[in-house]
């Protein structure tokens, strides 16, 4: 009898692993920083709420959302720039850009991250489950449309900025049920906006000679030289505004150091911006150290709460 073809199994699993490191390349879940900077304000919201220890399953839950939110951000972003990203150095790698996913593929996958997305919703207790509902809802067109606006706004990273603001909302709702937090909830949510709006600006500062090329806009070409000082009173403010809500809150003595070394360094890496000979790898490493001060603040709110 004729041997058995075993050769079809064997070559359809590295297909079909190679196909989901590309899917998750598509999502950038193969690039944990920028799923992180999301996460982090996520969890200043979460620490400063009263009581401000959020039971594992609420963490657990905020953290599949955000992973789940951020990654339909990105598909939006490819879906928008199809065009765009395969003349940027450093997007023309990016699946959609050299062509190993199509515009239909990602428009599905899309479709299914978005019903992960309201699955963790839809797992929330009952009593807070409506008023975060709403808020995903309203978050969903600026989350999807904020790729556009490079090419209608001059500082489309405020829009970015504005979506971040619901990684502070949203678990505030999860945790509580409403967005009655007062000082603590505003001063946290423009924590949040202000630190978005600076290092997504220092970003945009590797592209601008391919978005100057290209006709596109962003706050680190509208801002010009203005750039670096900008996002120097951005962090500044950023540090000063999560301090207030820390006060507000009745955050313990051991978030101080921590703020404090967290707040110099941010005011370091900013004043570092004022070179002109930077490299576009530098802004970067610019980008990955914002996740650690960011993530510093949080270590310093969950002690200062312990």
């Amino acid at each position: 009898m004729p041997a058995k073809d075993r050769s079809a199994p064997s070559v359809a699993v590295p297909r079909i692993t190679a196909r989901l490191a590309t899917w998750l390349e598509l999502l950038r879940w193969h690039k944990p920083s920028g799923r992180l900077i999301l996460l982090i304000p996520a969890g200043w919201s979460l620490w400063l709420v009263p009581g401000g220890r959020p039971s594992p399953d609420l963490v657990l839950l905020i953290v599949l959302g955000g992973l789940a939110v951020s990654g339909a951000g990105c598909i939006a972003n490819d879906l928008w720039d199809r065009r765009i990203d395969p003349l940027v150095e450093r997007t023309k790698t990016r699946p959609m850009a050299d062509g190993r996913v199509g515009s239909l593929e990602a428009l599905l996958l899309l479709v299914v991250i978005l019903a992960a997305a309201l699955a963790v919703v839809l797992a929330l207790p009952v009593a807070h489950r409506l008023s975060c509902l709403g808020l995903a809802i309203a978050a969903l067109p600026p989350v999807l449309l904020y790729p556009s606006a490079k090419r209608w706004f001059d500082y489309p990273q405020l829009v970015l900025a504005l979506c971040w603001g619901f990684a502070v909302l949203i678990p505030w709702a999860a945790a509580t049920g409403n967005l009655s937090g007062g000082w603590p909830l505003g001063l946290t949510w423009l924590a949040a906006v202000l630190w978005t709006f600076g290092f997504d600006t220092v970003y945009a500062m590797a592209d601008r000679d391919d978005d100057r090329g290209l006709g596109v806009r962003s706050s680190a070409l509208s801002l010009g030289d203005r750039a670096p000082l900008t996002v120097t009173v951005c962090y500044g403010l950023t540090a000063l505004a999560l301090a207030g809500a820390a006060g507000q809150a009745g955050v313990g003595w051991p978030f101080w150091p921590l703020w404090l070394l967290a707040a110099a360094g941010m005011q370091r890496e900013a004043l570092g911006l004022r070179r002109t000979d930077l490299p576009r790898s530098s802004f970067g490493r610019h980008f990955s150290r914002q996740v650690l001060l960011g993530g510093l603040l949080l270590l310093a709110l969950v002690v200062g709460r312990v």
